[in-house]
């Protein structure tokens, strides 16, 4: 269980995507991390773009992100709506701060894009908002899994496999 001392902060709102959420969350945690769902409010369930619910531990504004060392935000439409909280963006702008891993897929991008550390970056993204990726200032590069340092990005669920195993990956080695 290579990933037993790790924490990480996967971000939950309404109709996120159910496989882009879950697949890595799993992942980790057969690995040994501890994943934290944060959302809104804490011991809310948030709806899936596809049904499949999501209940919250804890509020944007209960936790530290000092106090994790990695950070999951999945696609779907609530990206649009995470990128409206300034908690949100402290987080993300704290884990590029400090080198830890972010993973991002399909719409996720835009929550990196509002935290505004995307310049100079390669990125992927669903190829619906790779012009918001590279007006953001970002490389985007379509492939299933780009790693740049320490930002692990993805297309789409196809690509779920490879990405959940680079963000462990890089999880494990940070």
């Amino acid at each position: 269980m290579r990933l037993h001392h790790k924490k990480v902060i996967a971000l939950v709102s309404k109709d996120f995507e159910d496989l882009e959420l879950w697949y890595p969350l799993l992942r980790l945690q057969e690995e040994g991390a501890t994943v934290h769902l944060v959302g809104e409010k804490a011991n809310a369930e948030y709806p899936g773009k596809y049904g499949v619910p999501a209940t919250s531990d804890y509020t944007f504004s209960d936790i530290d992100p000092a106090d994790y060392d990695g950070i999951l935000v999945p696609g779907g439409w609530s990206p649009d709506k995470l990128r409206r909280y300034p908690e949100v963006l402290h987080m993300v702008q704290h884990m590029d701060q400090n080198n830890k891993p972010i993973g991002e897929i399909c719409h996720a991008g835009w929550v990196l894009i509002s935290a505004d550390i995307l310049k100079g970056r390669n990125v992927t993204s669903t190829p619906g908002i790779k012009d918001d990726m590279t007006n953001a200032g970002a490389n985007w590069v379509d492939e299933a899994v780009v790693v740049d340092n320490h930002i692990v990005s993805a297309r789409r669920p196809p690509d779920l496999p490879p990405y959940a195993k680079a963000f462990a990956d890089l999880l494990a080695d940070n």
